[in-house]
């Protein structure tokens, strides 16, 4: 399976200490003696001074006021109040978890991003409703299969569900369809 770019990115910084010798506690002790403040001063100091390659000086500047200890989101808290979507997103994820092992499901604050080697697709709760975002560039339009619009650039397409009733092999083609093409 890919590896999703949020664990990347937290691996990175754990290894800062072997990577870097520091932690990110000590560069931040660093960056505040030096008094930068703009990402890219952080990042052209700690590569011309430390000689650490532009990935780790980036993550560092990216790091250096957040708190120690990040939680991202969890499915439970994108679906809090949101029983009807819910119980769609169970429903829907019986059927996308058959199309294979490496199917990633990626919490983000306010949907879950499907992902293969790449997003396929993401899953949007909404109060009477799951908004199903799937990206399929060059195929048509339907009445029930709508252009993503402003819902999300990053993706072609989104079907409203408003029921389980409504997972049906048409929608669970588009996603076979998208899951393929990921």
């Amino acid at each position: 399976m890919a590896t999703r770019p949020e664990d990347s990115l937290a691996k990175m910084v754990a290894n800062l200490k072997e990577t870097t010798g520091k932690t990110i506690e000590e560069w931040r002790a660093v960056i505040a003696a030096a008094g930068l403040e703009k990402h890219g001063e952080v990042v052209a100091h700690i590569k011309s001074v430390y000689g650490v390659t532009h990935g780790y000086a980036n993550q560092i500047a990216m790091h250096r006021n957040a708190p120690a200890a990040e939680e991202g989101p969890t499915i439970e808290a994108v679906f809090a109040k949101r029983d009807l979507a819910r119980g769609v997103y169970d429903a829907l994820m019986v059927k996308v978890n058959s199309f294979g092992s490496d199917v990633d499901v990626a919490p983000k604050k306010a949907y879950l991003s499907l992902r293969r080697k790449k997003q396929f697709a993401i899953l949007q709760p909404a109060a009477d409703r799951l908004d199903v975002g799937i990206n399929l560039p060059g195929t048509a339009t339907t009445e029930r299969l709508e252009a993503s619009g402003s819902f999300n650039a990053m993706l072609s397409h989104r079907v409203r569900v408003r029921s389980v009733a409504e997972i049906d092999g048409e929608l669970v083609g588009w996603l076979k369809s998208a899951y393929d093409a990921s």
